[in-house]
């Protein structure tokens, strides 16, 4: 049976690369566990001891994935919390020292104060997600594949490609169609999709996309965010060379998708359109424009989803 005490409590989670710090409010409990298979384990086994009201950690990235996932398998209610709010807690109640045991008590008070809203995400509608929009990749590339091969075989050949064709177009829309059912089937998800949606250019594609192989958008910097997808340029200099700026790296399926929604934001959306009409008249190739086009967005939309508001278009 719980007791009155035991059904407010409430646990703190300071993210680090190596370690978490924990601390139990109001029971004054205090320790650190290696970010690993072992030290989650027993983080968890300490923490389900005290029947916890929600355990509240600071979105950072993926660091904290593992934790939220063993979380979930342990049946605890858990919050992602957006670092930007908690950072505007601690401004509110006027905590400036930053140690790793007072970050962990900062965020214990955060969630006890203000109550976040427990996450219904579970480790199986994360997986499903990324293994749909996964699978819709695939297909594409096949298409793309035989879309190209029907261009230089003769004609009398056509007629094996197209019924290949109208299977991958068949395939590609029941999965877009799973996609959205599972972003509508849940609370969080349903939450980015009308802010990310919100933009014009970004469709259901895009935005579960997004959702599924970007989860950190709206938790990171903005420099951070263009890294990710890729779009961040890149100085090539060694020694005496000098080389122009390149993009590299990144997660190459949002970037793919992002690409595509352009196409259709510089057409549609005017705050994009005057960007790249902008950089083109300047002289820039017209690929680098769209790409500096798909920075600008990243960053919108990193600071849309930070701070939970709509696109709003800047006023004329």
């Amino acid at each position: 049976m719980k007791t009155k005490t035991n059904q407010n409590i409430n646990v703190g989670v300071d993210t680090g690369k190596y370690q978490l710090d924990i601390y139990i409010r109001p029971l004054d409990i205090y320790f650190t566990v290696s970010n690993d298979d072992k030290g989650i384990k027993e983080a968890v086994r300490l923490i389900k001891k005290h029947n916890p009201e929600r355990i509240v950690i600071e979105a950072t990235g993926r660091l904290e994935m593992p934790f939220i996932i063993a979380c979930a398998n342990a049946n605890l209610p858990f919050v992602i919390a957006n670092p930007v709010h908690i950072k505007r807690f601690a401004g509110a109640i006027g905590q400036r020292a930053k140690t790793d045991k007072l970050d962990a008590q900062l965020i214990a008070h955060y969630s006890e104060a203000i109550k976040p809203r427990l996450s219904t995400l579970k480790p199986d509608i994360m997986q499903a997600m990324s293994d749909l929009v996964g699978r819709r990749n695939q297909l594409l590339v096949m298409q793309t594949m035989e879309k190209n091969r029907l261009q230089i075989l003769p004609k009398e050949l056509a007629m094996t490609i197209k019924p290949i064709l109208t299977v991958f177009k068949n395939q590609i829309a029941k999965i877009e169609t799973k996609i959205v059912n599972l972003i509508e089937s849940n609370p969080d998800y349903q939450a980015k999709n009308l802010i990310l949606q919100s933009m014009k250019g970004i469709g259901k594609i895009a935005a579960a996309s997004i959702i599924s192989n970007l989860p950190e958008l709206g938790y990171i910097n903005n420099k951070e965010a263009s890294s990710l997808v890729g779009v961040a340029p890149m100085n090539k200099e060694s020694g005496r060379f000098k080389g122009h700026r390149k993009i590299q790296g990144g997660r190459h399926q949002v970037r793919t998708v992002l690409y595509m929604a352009m196409m259709s934001a510089i057409q549609s959306n005017p705050v994009f359109k005057g960007t790249y009409q902008r950089l083109v008249a300047a002289g820039k190739p017209k690929k680098v424009a769209i790409i500096a086009c798909i920075r600008k967005m990243v960053v919108i939309l990193n600071s849309m989803l930070r701070d939970g508001v709509l696109w709003e278009a800047p006023k004329a």
